[in-house]
């Protein structure tokens, strides 16, 4: 909850901008939507304030085409060939290939804060929640006060009215002499309360526009809005501009409301709807009543209501499509912030990723993940076909840990740091965890049992500005190391999702890269992890420990046989013991079931 509360703060950045940009849109285009169109541009924005409760991966289009892609393939592809069901054996004979050695990493202090703000949060929530439940039952109190209309003329008025327009459920209406204005409200029992003066006055040209008015708001479904509109300002009630934007709703709703009744009647009865406005403006007083929807408002927005009667003209057709292309590009221009204020697009992205339309398969391999959660990707070089295990997971970005290393060696053959015939680095004397760690190093011991600080050292000497420019010439993962050169990789900025670690394995494969070919066959050898009888296996893992607690478990690497070559990345998520060994197991389990890999192989 505490990093919730700190990326919620961010999101309300960004939703301040796009209130602004709002704001902005309807000035820009209130010569083309209508009222009723304009007051629609706000239930963008109520959608808009869901989205930081609702997980980011919902609003990334292209993950939306793999979502297709999985039902096209589960239903229409042999199952033989495209969906492989993990047998539930477990791996025997298995080899310790290589030390899964990693330092535990302090979570970030900022919970302490976010757990501060998130009181204070919750806090207002309840305080406006209190007010609510105040003002709910000032609105019982009200019903209860109220009686049903009595005047018989006024009811045939109101008939008339539900007839002009074709409401064919009966709206109550009640009289009341507690308040000045007239009230719609009611989500399942709609209901109408009129204030006693404005029955004894039995002006009925105004009581029938009044009643136009009233109705609309059961026609356009108000009530809905209304409890939309106050749930937003509880849950953001510390951001006055979601606040005024909900002050701005209201009164567009009425103008909306407005322009609908000038609809139903004749040009030359705009003036008289517009002097019934102008009559009551001094009879009734803005009421404070939350869930009810009601006819007055204050002086300025009355004027604004009345400015907009008077200017009023029905639309043509061209005006119509006018409104209704401008809403359009409005709703494209304001949805496509969705994923930006998301809690957890903040906290982490996925890798855009399109996979082949004919060459990927989906495949269920739950039974060898267990509880953890997390995913599987294989690509098969010679049919140039991807299988995955849970595309969610696939593409999501996480810290690479020691899986880095392979690229972090990389870099620092090609600055020259260490070359293929002497990669030797001494150690600074300072003492370790792991033995293996206290001693000189090579880069092919550093590799093997992961020594952190080699890299370390190749990552002072290569500095922070070559380092992001090799970053960005192999596009690895989010290119971000402002964390600092001692960790970015470890567990912070750093991140790479699954299917990208097997694109990088590929280009380093045909060193795409266009690196030193001797740098690159140093660093192959020094994740090769088994040879013997025509097949090979490279790989890294890398383990992510946060609070002493093993989160993030990572094997990357590919296999190759006489005739093919295999690339894989398996990544495990969990609160605890989710390591690379364990990450290895599955990884070498499934590559024995598909048949890549046979386990007595690696016993010989």
């Amino acid at each position: 909850m505490a990093v919730f509360m700190i990326h919620f703060l961010i999101c309300n950045a960004f939703i301040s901008g796009i209130i602004g940009i709002l704001f902005l849109i309807k000035w820009i285009f209130k010569k083309c939507l209508s009222s009723r169109m304009q007051y629609n541009l706000w239930f963008l924005l109520l959608a808009l304030l869901a989205v930081p409760f609702i997980p980011s991966h919902i609003f990334r289009h292209p993950q939306i085409f793999s979502w297709f892609d999985y039902l096209k393939y589960s239903l229409a592809s042999d199952p033989c060939t495209t969906i492989i069901k993990a047998a539930i054996t477990e791996p025997t004979n298995m080899i310790d290939w290589m030390n899964d050695f990693t330092l535990s990493v302090d979570s970030d202090a900022s919970p302490v804060t976010g757990y501060l703000l998130f009181g204070i949060w919750v806090m207002g929530i309840l305080w406006m929640f209190l007010l609510s439940i105040k003002s709910l039952f000032r609105l019982y109190r009200l019903e209860q006060s109220a009686l049903p209309l009595q005047n018989r003329e006024v009811q045939k008025l109101y008939h008339c009215c539900l007839d002009e327009m074709k409401i064919h459920k009966w709206i109550p209406v009640y009289s009341t002499a507690f308040l000045t204005t007239p009230v719609f409200t009611g989500v399942l029992r709609p209901r109408i309360f009129l204030p006693l003066h404005l029955i004894s006055d039995h002006n009925m040209s105004d009581l029938r526009y009044i009643m136009l008015h009233e109705l609309q708001h059961y026609i356009h479904k108000d009530s809905i809005a209304i409890v939309l509109m106050n749930l937003a300002r509880i849950i953001y009630w510390f951001n006055p501009l979601v606040w005024y934007a909900m002050k701005a709703m209201c009164n567009d709703r009425e103008i909306a409301c407005d322009t609908s009744v000038l609809n139903m009647l004749a040009e030359e009865s705009y003036r008289d709807y517009g002097n019934t406005l102008i009559n009551y403006a001094e009879k009734v007083s803005h009421i404070h009543i939350l869930f009810t929807a009601s006819l007055s408002g204050n002086k300025k927005q009355l004027e604004k209501r009345i400015l907009n009667i008077a200017s009023y003209k029905k639309p043509s057709f061209t005006k119509k499509l006018r409104s209704i292309g401008s809403f359009t590009l409005t709703a494209i221009l304001l949805l496509g912030f969705t994923p930006f204020i998301s809690t957890d697009a903040v906290e982490s992205s996925h890798y855009k990723w399109a996979p082949p339309v004919n060459g990927t398969s989906y495949i269920d391999l739950s039974t060898r993940f267990g509880e953890y959660d997390g995913s599987f990707v294989l690509y098969d070089l010679n049919h140039d076909s991807w299988s995955i295990y849970d595309v969610e997971h696939a593409t999501l970005r996480v810290s690479p840990d020691s899986t880095y290393k392979i690229y972090d060696a990389l870099f620092g053959l090609e600055e020259g740091i260490i070359t293929s015939g002497d990669s030797f680095l001494p150690w600074n004397g300072e003492r370790y965890p792991y033995d293996a760690w206290n001693a000189d190093q090579t880069l092919q011991s550093a590799m093997a049992s992961s020594v952190n600080w080699y890299f370390q050292s190749l990552d002072e000497k290569l500095g922070h500005a070559r380092i992001a420019e090799y970053l960005q010439e192999i596009e690895y993962g989010n290119e971000e190391l402002s964390d600092g050169l001692s960790s970015y990789w470890i567990g912070s900025t750093l991140k790479i999702s699954p299917v990208e670690q097997v694109e990088l394995l590929i280009c380093l494969y045909h060193n795409s890269f266009g690196f030193n070919p001797e740098n690159v066959n140093a660093v192959t050898e020094a994740i090769r992890l088994f040879s013997s009888d025509g097949i090979t296996l490279y790989g890294k893992t890398g383990t992510g420990q946060v609070d002493g607690q093993n989160r993030n478990g990572w094997f990357i690497g590919y296999i190759e046989t006489t005739d093919n070559t295999y690339f894989f990345a398996t990544n495990i998520q969990a609160e605890t013991d989710a390591t690379g060994s364990n990450a290895t197991e599955i990884t070498m389990s499934i590559l024995s079931d598909m048949n890549i890999w046979q386990s007595q192989t690696a016993a010989r």
